[in-house]
């Protein structure tokens, strides 16, 4: 069969269309059998013929066949690159596309910094509807593979500066953390940043990271020349007038917003002049329509007038953060620390009983939230309850089972319900996705329906990349209110890249647990 496959590949006329689908069928057929790791070089250099071939179908077929490829034959496509390097000018919009999908797979340890050049180049000329896969896609890199700490500093600036209005939500948590825990670029980093802060105050995300370092690391940004960067003369007034600046303008967001202030407020210990300025700044905000504006500047206004021998220890450096605690840990584990709640029953024991009894006492009244009615006893705890008569609630019901809906080449989706005792009507499912493959599931997007006589509402996932080899899961909360306790059906559209192919599923989910409806 080897032979036979190298036989055609070889000998095959590719000047009509027609040989090149036989070529095509081939390279198909090379890649779904178990064939000579020769022969699979062969296929793959087969396609990047095509990557040169002038119809544009053709480059297409090729770019995603390579995507497919990428995975198994990482090394026989990377010799051809610098073609795919090449498809990012093309034109048309599936091209360039394609080409990036490619392009942000073939990135590895030893071609990274080529890689993330050419790919900043195109994130500032490519389409808008790419930029933020583009510039999604850079950080993941740089975040994977990054040879310094400097050099990734100056690959996430680069792109907030380029891109940062398309940049994932995370960027500015992920920056500050970084800048935080490299001690060592401090100085460097806070320098770059106002540098690129006032040439353009627009790039929201860029603002965001500049103004926080202003104000953790301000006192460096006046000291003498760092070695790492060009001379810069800052002087405080000029500092003080950018962030005013930034309050000011219209293209500030009210999040950005609190950075200025809270990096204004902060330079306050930072700078060795007088306070005055900040102070008039500080006050202003005190009467703003921004709730969360107006709040924060009462709070330091206060700080100020009541409690300024205090300002220095409040206002300090903040403390280094471990990378790794992201938020979607947090949100792990509590997931675990409520399944292992719902997985016990606890009941009260009789001292609980009496405090409680002892509480509604003394407040003189009922409640309804008490969850056990404590057995009658000729005890004074017995008595007053039956005084009191409070309403008798059902125990807590047990745990509904967890059921598994789908199964996919190692990608799995779990749901789990959960339905509060104080709102019969209301279900909550989290649909957790778990991927056991060797290749990582991106773009990973769960969508449901319900019928009509449901309200159904989808919380933000907690991201779209499921990771390999049984990584971090990807959660998401469905909130559904069944206030006819109809019988509930599910239909559930699934969305995703695994192993260079576009994925699509829509099911229906019938089999759910008759507790999760009566």
């Amino acid at each position: 069969m080897n032979d036979l496959l190298a036989q055609v590949a070889t000998n095959t006329d590719t000047s009509r269309n027609a040989g090149n689908a036989v070529l095509f069928e081939t390279v198909l057929t090379i890649m779904d059998i178990r064939s000579a790791a020769g022969l699979r070089v062969l296929a793959v250099n087969i396609l990047g013929r095509f990557l040169l071939n002038s119809d544009k179908n053709i480059r297409y077929v090729a770019l995603t066949s390579l995507l497919r490829l990428v995975q198994s034959d990482h090394s026989a496509v990377q010799r051809h690159r610098p073609t795919v390097v090449e498809c990012l000018r093309e034109p048309d919009a599936s091209l360039s596309r394609r080409a990036l999908e490619l392009s942000l797979a073939l990135v590895n340890s030893s071609n990274v910094r080529a890689m993330t050049q050419e790919l900043q180049g195109f994130l500032e000329y490519c389409p808008r509807d790419l930029r933020a896969d583009c510039a999604s896609g850079i950080l993941l890199a740089a975040e994977r593979f990054a040879p310094t700490k400097r050099w990734h500093i100056d690959t996430i600036l680069r792109v907030l500066t380029t891109a940062g209005s398309h940049v994932r939500d995370d960027a500015v948590a992920n920056l500050t953390q970084l800048i935080g825990g490299a001690q060592e670029l401090h100085a460097y980093s806070v320098r770059c940043l106002y540098r690129a802060l006032a040439q353009d105050i627009s790039q929201q995300p860029l603002v965001q990271v500049a103004a926080w370092c202003i104000g953790e690391y301000g006192d460096l940004l006046l000291e003498g020349s760092c070695e790492e960067t060009e001379p810069l003369q800052v002087e405080e007034e000029e500092v003080l007038a950018l962030l005013e600046r930034v309050l000011q303008s219209h293209m500030s967001l009210p999040a950005t917003r609190g950075y200025a202030l809270t990096a204004l407020m902060k330079l306050s210990t930072r700078l060795h002049g007088d306070n005055n300025r900040i102070r008039q700044v500080v006050s202003i905000y005190g009467s703003c329509l921004d709730v969360e504006l107006q709040q924060r500047a009462v709070e330091y206004n206060t700080l100020f007038r009541k409690y300024d021998h205090m300002r220095a220890a409040v206002l300090e450096k903040m403390p280094l953060v471990e990378r790794g605690s992201s938020q979607v840990d947090e949100e792990a584990k509590e997931s675990k620390a409520a399944a292992q709640l719902l997985e016990a029953d606890p009941v009260p024991t009789e001292p609980q009983a009496s405090k409680l009894l002892d509480l509604l006492d003394l407040l003189g009244g009922t409640s309804g939230d008490v969850q056990q009615r404590p057995p009658l006893d000729p005890s004074p705890e017995g008595t007053l309850i039956h005084l009191l008569d409070l309403p008798c609630a059902p125990p807590a019901p047990a745990p509904i089972p967890n059921l598994k809906v789908f199964e996919r080449e190692g990608l799995q989706l779990i749901l789990s319900f959960v339905r509060p005792p104080g709102t019969p009507a209301l279900l909550l499912i989290t649909v957790t996705a778990t991927n056991i493959s060797e290749g990582d599931v991106t773009h990973f997007i769960c969508q449901a329906a319900v019928p009509k006589s449901f309200q159904l509402q989808l919380q933000a996932p907690s991201g779209d990349t499921v990771p390999a080899q049984g990584g971090l899961p990807v959660t998401q909360l469905l909130r559904i209110l069944n206030p006819n306790k109809a019988p509930l059906r599910l239909k559930l559209r699934l969305t995703y890249n695994h192993f260079g192919h576009s994925v699509q599923e829509i099911f229906e989910v019938n089999n759910l647990p008759e507790e999760t409806w009566q």
